[in-house]
């Protein structure tokens, strides 16, 4: 196959972003509040709720056996176009542990059940 190009059942698309959530209904409801979004929604098997996103890749809420945060390293950011408005927001909205703007371009902070977040204003990927 050496030469060829590989035709790939694979897409290089992120579908959703899974997070790990103690409690549906109420991750449901303080993340849609965090996005501005009306309460309620959909809950799919009892352990899962996806977010409305605008572009990109679905967040995916999932109480399925919850084991603990992401709490060391984010494991993606929004994005934003205005990083102070966002962490007034993140603020506003009880974001735990809301952290400073970083070099003018990102901040993080924690959503209810302890998961590290971060929102940031950074030019999106390439796309090929």
């Amino acid at each position: 196959m050496r030469g060829q190009v590989a035709v790939s059942a694979i897409e290089r698309e992120i579908g959703g972003v899974f997070v790990p959530v103690s409690n549906i209904e109420r991750a449901r409801d303080w993340y849609r509040g965090l996005f501005g979004l009306e309460p309620g929604g959909e809950i799919f098997f009892g352990h899962i709720h996806v977010l409305p996103m605008a572009e990109g890749s679905g967040l995916v809420l999932d109480s399925k056996g919850f084991a603990g945060p992401h709490d060391k390293k984010p494991a993606f950011h929004f994005n934003t176009s205005d990083v102070h408005a966002a962490r007034e927001q993140a603020v506003a909205a009880g974001a735990a542990e809301v952290g400073p703007v970083t070099d003018g371009v990102f901040f993080t902070f924690k959503d209810p059940d302890g998961n590290l977040l971060m929102v940031a204003d950074v030019p999106p990927a390439p796309r090929s």
